[in-house]
């Protein structure tokens, strides 16, 4: 929620035996256009709209009955496991401008407003994104073409990631760059007709994903963003952010859950005797598996040396060792490595149902 609205939606708050008159004089004094009738524990019974009221106006009915007469008795809520995404898809197909957020038991525990997740807001955190990699796997396309600069639909994929971020309000950008890296530096330049500053880590030899942190130039004042160039991922990078300070954490690290059948019988066999214990045919494991998105505090980039290769997962088994907490964030939006030609392909598939 915007800062205007977190701050003020408690003022909005009234209870049903207010009258129409005063719930009128209260929407002219708020600038939500909405009143949320609770009860004595603050649980929603309904919704009073600026639309409602005007109605009800209409109808030249009392203005000293109670707002019961008003509201929207059975309004549309929602949780705060909700992404903006979501809200705003609900909102915009049930045509509402408000959504009490609620919890288990109803109670109100904030607002979300068409207006507040429209609203831009900046964040000054620094994103670095790690777009010095060979692309083997994507020969012969990356044979000419670095692999960031791969198009998706009409964009290379570097694009549909920092568009992404600036979507979020993030605006202060560092591209780590190697393999035909000039060929990035000239496509995104210095960021101005994106309306974001860009500036580039310059690899002269291959760094690894957290080796390249030692290139920037001094050390950033708020948690840094480190993404893999080649992902798309509809993240909310808010709630990222969001959970990395809930849990005080160093850092943290994004995970995916990833199935993985074994395509045969497995069998358990006795260990004294040989004896078979067990078969299991074809058995599925679910594991978690590293998104390639993380986010570091500031005081991370210590355990990184200047100009020594060092991979990210290194970097969060240091922080391990030296008792610094390390948060895993579970994605449960799209995300989508493109490392394989078969990659590559589902990209172009999604493209045009997700991102454009």
């Amino acid at each position: 929620m915007s800062m205007d609205v977190k701050q003020h939606w408690k003022n909005v708050l009234i209870s049903a035996e207010t009258t129409v008159l005063s719930a009128i004089k209260k929407i002219d004094v708020e600038a939500l256009r909405v009143l949320l009738v609770v009860d004595d524990m603050q649980r929603l019974l309904g919704v009073i709209t600026d639309g409602d009221i005007r109605r009800y106006l209409l109808k030249q009915t009392s203005l000293d009955s109670t707002v019961e007469l008003v509201m929207n008795k059975n309004p549309t809520t929602a949780s705060l496991a909700e992404s903006q995404d979501q809200l705003l898809m609900k909102m915009h197909s049930l045509g509402i401008l408000h959504l009490p957020i609620v919890d288990e038991t109803r109670r109100v525990i904030g607002l979300e407003t068409l207006d507040s997740l429209f609203t831009k807001k900046t964040r000054d955190n620094w994103v670095v994104l790690m777009a010095g990699g060979l692309g083997t796997r994507l020969r012969p396309l990356t044979d000419t073409c670095p692999k960031p600069l791969l198009k998706i639909g009409s964009k290379p994929v570097l694009e549909i990631v920092l568009e992404n971020f600036i979507a979020h309000g993030f605006h202060n950008f560092y591209i780590a760059i190697n393999y035909k890296g000039h060929l990035i530096q000239d496509y995104f330049e210095d960021g101005t007709r994106f309306g974001v500053k860009i500036n580039y880590l310059r690899e002269q030899d291959r760094l690894g994903t957290a080796g390249a942190l030692s290139l920037l130039p001094e050390k950033p004042q708020l948690p840094v963003f480190v993404m893999n160039a080649d992902l798309m991922t509809k993240i909310n990078f808010q709630q990222l952010l969001n959970f990395h300070h809930e849990h005080q954490a160093a850092a943290t690290l994004c995970v995916r859950e990833y199935k993985h059948v074994i395509p045969f019988g497995v069998v358990h066999i006795s260990k004294d005797n040989y004896q078979l214990l067990d078969i299991k045919e074809k058995p599925e494991h679910n594991l978690f598996v590293n998104a390639g998105i993380y986010v570091l505090n500031p005081e991370v980039l210590q355990y990184v040396s200047k100009n020594v290769y060092l991979d990210m997962p290194d970097l969060l088994t240091q922080l391990i060792r030296c008792k610094q907490t390390v948060a895993t964030f579970p994605i449960h939006e799209y995300w989508l490595d493109i490392g394989r030609l078969e990659d590559l392909q589902q990209a172009h598939h999604d493209y045009n149902e997700i991102f454009a």
